[in-house]
């Protein structure tokens, strides 16, 4: 059964006559003329088929049922005009996203464009791991490293990734290398925050006493770029680098690979779990890690 609306124009006239008790000031207000507003309540009184109004030469008062009537209108076009001025706003604000410098260069920003809103996103990076106090991080959705989960904020885990090495293609070229024990004579590149050349060479056979040495690098992204500009072999992940392997300007060495494990994870302040462009987001980012896999699998299965 359909609703059964009176004109909106009509309904605006006599809110607005109501509150003002006067057809004068509520044609003020509208920017109409006191005869339009008159008109106008006269086609809302006939279309309710009651009077709203009761005429005493210049005086104007609300009948019975207009009291009651006019009463819920005013709420009801309060609510209709705020509900008008949040969506106006969410189509104006941006949405605020924190993450690491390597989440941004390698994975987010090359996809940002398929993303219905990209133009409206606000990427800030973090120097350190991104902080997750929505209170005070003035970002509305934070890409973790890992999968902290902290006391009021949603996190889910987002892209998994195993490991491999990685070297520049005239520095591998230079050096020759053919076997994963060559990397033992070369210079490696190491992640303060969690290195795995250990556990790689212990995949790959080899139980080396003492690494080789090399640069220390407080993340995995500047290590892997110290090996892209030919510092030396960094143990990548897959995920984060795929892309730039696939245009050459990276070499992946051999096919030994560490276990994979959660890298990084969308979280969001629980109390906003409800909010559209949050959840689009959200949304839209899962489906660019599933398509993303989805071409590995198509491309592994061509092979």
């Amino acid at each position: 059964m359909g609703r059964q609306l009176p004109s909106f124009a009509a309904v605006k006239a006599f809110e607005a006559a109501a509150r003002h008790k006067s057809f004068k000031k509520a044609a003020e207000e509208l920017c109409l003329s006191p005869s339009a507003i008159s008109h106008q309540i006269r086609a809302l009184e006939e279309y309710l088929d009651t009077a709203l109004f009761e005429r005493d030469g210049n005086r104007l008062d609300l009948t019975l049922t207009g009291t009651g009537y006019a009463g819920k209108l005013t709420g009801l076009l309060d609510f209709l005009d705020d509900s008008t001025r949040a969506a106006r706003q969410a189509e104006q604000k941006p949405l605020r996203v924190l993450c690491t410098p390597g989440f941004a260069a390698r994975w987010l920003v090359p996809r940002l464009p398929r993303l219905p809103f990209g133009d409206r996103v606000h990427l800030r990076v973090s120097t350190g791991a991104p902080s997750l106090d929505f209170a005070t991080n003035d970002s509305d959705v934070v890409i973790q490293w890992a999968d902290d989960q902290v006391p009021g904020v949603r996190s889910d885990p987002l892209v998994q990734s195993s490991r491999y090495p990685v070297i520049a293609p005239a520095l591998k070229e230079a050096e020759g290398i053919e076997r994963p024990k060559d990397l033992l004579g070369m210079v490696l590149m190491y992640d303060e925050t969690d290195d795995a050349w250990e556990q790689w060479f212990a995949a790959a056979g080899l139980t080396p006493g003492t690494l080789p040495p090399g640069p220390v690098f407080p993340n995995c992204e500047l290590a892997t770029t110290a090996a892209e500009q030919g510092g030396g072999v960094s143990l990548a992940y897959d995920a984060m680098v795929r892309d730039t392997v696939a245009s050459g300007r990276l070499v992946r060495l051999f096919d030994t690979i560490t276990i994979p494990s959660v890298i990084y994870s969308i979280a969001y302040a629980e109390d906003r779990g409800g909010d559209a462009m949050i959840q689009q987001f959200r949304d839209w980012i899962f489906d660019e890690v599933e398509r993303s896999q989805s071409v590995v699998q198509r491309g592994s299965a061509a092979e």
